[in-house]
């Protein structure tokens, strides 16, 4: 991982599209600063097309997309993409249909009660409730950290019942399916902006903090970490090119503030 200060100025004026994860990259603490959301409030004003990707629930989303300076938001994973229009209301895509998503959620039920006879320290996640589409453990959120054994354990149950598990900074989340961050925003891209995110990949930049947004730095070219990730590298299959000096919200506003003058620029 390279310094984010030695991201070339010419490369950041490149880029149109600012894709970031939301926990432990723009929250600090567990809450959105003022910096975080002058941010993105800026990058808005410059012309960029900011777009949350992240493991948060549908309903959490549903809020982000309606009032937060953003254009999209995906979210739990990569199981859906929520945009919305001023004008005609909340439109919802999924990777699934409403059945086959009825029927994960008796699966990711029946499971949870799997994993806290495994690991008994394990806790579901406060938000599973405005979930749709996976089931979160939370390993770090609301009381104690679990160990990495016990963490492990968890992701191993996932495994074992056919599941797809992540590790974010805060939860472990699993689901039934292939799919994952970058395939939905992939999709995103290409429905609502009209963008191939094969040809346009120098025009986007990637900020996350965690092992689950591994698909997000392995594909995008301009991948970025705050500095808050190196307590996770050895966990995540893929490392990003560039990784700030701050850790998440001060580092993700650095990363707005570099983009937005180098887009003066042009």
């Amino acid at each position: 991982m390279l310094p984010f200060e030695q991201f070339p100025t010419a490369d950041l004026a490149r880029v149109d599209v600012v894709l970031t994860d939301i926990d432990d990259t723009l929250t600090s603490r567990g809450r959105l600063p003022a910096i975080v959301y002058d941010a993105l409030e800026r990058l808005r004003a410059a012309g960029f097309i900011v777009i949350p990707v992240t493991g948060r629930p549908a309903g959490w989303c549903d809020l982000i997309a309606r009032l937060w300076p953003v254009d999209a938001v995906v979210g739990e994973n990569g199981a859906f993409y929520f945009i919305c229009d001023r004008q005609g209301g909340m439109r919802r895509v999924f990777a699934k249909p409403d059945p086959e998503r009825e029927q994960d959620r008796a699966r990711l039920q029946a499971l949870s009660v799997t994993i806290r006879k495994c690991v008994p320290g394990a806790r579901i996640s406060a938000d599973q409730p405005y979930r749709e589409a996976d089931l979160a453990i939370d390993v770090a959120e609301d009381g104690p950290v679990l160990s990495e054994q016990e963490i492990d354990r968890v992701l191993e149950c996932f495994t074992e019942a056919g599941a797809t598990a992540k590790l974010s900074s805060i939860h472990v989340n699993g689901w039934y399916g292939t799919y994952d961050k970058l395939g939905m925003t992939r999709r995103l891209l290409a429905d609502i902006f009209g963008l191939d995110a094969d040809a346009d990949n120098a025009r986007m930049l990637f900020v996350g903090d965690s092992p689950n947004d591994a698909p997000m730095f392995g594909f995008f070219q301009n991948s970025v970490a705050v500095a808050n990730f190196r307590e996770a590298a050895g966990r995540s299959a893929v490392q990003p090119r560039w990784i700030t000096a701050k850790p998440d919200s001060a580092g993700f506003a650095d990363v707005a503030g570099a983009l937005v003058r180098a887009r003066a620029l042009r």
